[in-house]
């Protein structure tokens, strides 16, 4: 897991909502904002709108993965185009460093949008006429940067993603993976402070999948971007996410962190879709370390954010149990075989 600034919000939504249907605006015309969104939203089905958003609230802090998930039609997507402003919101408003994006004209968003927003979708987008090196310069170009400065930033990238000596290839030339790859160094091109991702793995092969979750999270260690992640695979979200929302129906049914969600579901949806995580996926060793009633000065350390999972193999070889620190180096307890067989032992 990274750690993200919790104390620095880079991007702030609240209250969004998008209604599809002719003059939807009307719906919140008196300004009052204490209007029950069931209420709301049951109204706007009756008169057949479509509240794809349903006052959506949340915030993604600097250097944070924040992953939002659900099921097909549950508004995830709709989400995060409303950030971009690629789709108008209908009511509320989107913090971007305190500046609501929602009042920015068409030439501000541009600019934002050229320097501070980087976006991934599951459609690579490639151009299939231009070559690797062509399509990741492109943005570049419209940011009006010297030739000198657009071979630098490309080079970077393309190094950044694995992609060196296949700079003159084109799109019909790589595999999915490869071509996945030279999105994100398009994106990445720009230097985004912001970076939206939007199921930019689902339509790779699994194995293929696998490797760019690596590449990505390998990629964010680096450069501690704010992003936000869609995705409906919460395994996939579990390998990503700092925290998490879990969208239904256009409404947030619950936000916090993946372990949050398995241990602490809110309601059976989101216990529907943590059924099959396994709790060695989910709890780390803080979770579960028991105060220290002996010396530990000769045991094993592991920090207290590592997954009991990956304590497995090194409590093979010590049977007296391994001990846990802060980030600090500070002993805040002692994880043992028995300790997780009794963490375990909950989820059956």
């Amino acid at each position: 897991m990274n750690n993200p600034n919790l104390n620095d919000v880079k991007l702030s939504c609240r209250g969004l909502w998008k209604v599809y249907g002719a003059d939807a605006s009307r719906f919140f015309e008196d300004g009052d904002k204490s209007h029950d969104p069931a209420v709301l939203v049951s109204q706007m089905r009756d008169e057949n709108y479509i509240p794809a958003a349903a006052d959506v609230s949340f915030d993604v802090h600097t250097g944070e993965i924040f992953v939002i998930m659900g099921l097909s039609g549950s508004g995830k997507s709709t989400v995060v185009r409303c950030l971009s402003r690629l789709v108008e919101p209908t009511c509320g408003e989107i913090l971007m460093d305190g500046e609501n994006l929602l009042a920015k004209t068409n030439a501000e968003l541009i600019e934002i949008r050229r320097h501070k927003m980087g976006m991934v979708f599951q459609n690579f987008g490639l151009l299939p006429h231009l070559t690797v090196h062509e399509n990741i310069v492109l943005p570049l170009k419209l940011q009006g940067l010297s030739k000198e400065k657009c071979r630098s930033q490309v080079a970077y990238v393309i190094e950044l993603v694995g992609l060196q000596g296949r700079e003159e290839s084109y799109p019909r030339e790589l595999s999915g993976g490869q071509q996945q790859r030279v999105g994100i160094a398009r994106s990445l091109a720009v230097e985004p402070e912001l970076w939206f991702l939007d199921e930019p793995f689902s339509a790779l092969d699994p194995l293929i999948r696998r490797q760019m979750q690596d590449e990505f999270l390998r990629i964010q260690q680096a450069l501690k971007k704010s992003i936000v992640f869609i995705t409906h695979d919460f395994l996939e979200a579990l390998r990503l996410a700092d925290r998490m929302m879990i969208m239904r129906e256009g409404q947030v049914v619950q936000v916090g962190t993946p372990t949050d969600l398995v241990l602490n579901p809110a309601d059976d949806y989101v216990a529907e879709f943590t059924s099959d995580v396994p709790l060695a996926r989910v709890l780390v060793a803080g979770d579960i370390a028991q105060p220290r009633s002996q010396s530990v000065e000769n045991f094993p350390r592991a920090k207290a954010a590592t997954s009991i999972e990956a304590l497995l193999s090194e409590l093979v070889n010590h049977v007296d149990g391994i001990a846990i620190e802060t980030e600090g180096g500070d002993i805040i307890g002692v994880v043992n075989a028995q300790g997780i067989v009794a963490a375990l032992a909950k989820q059956t």
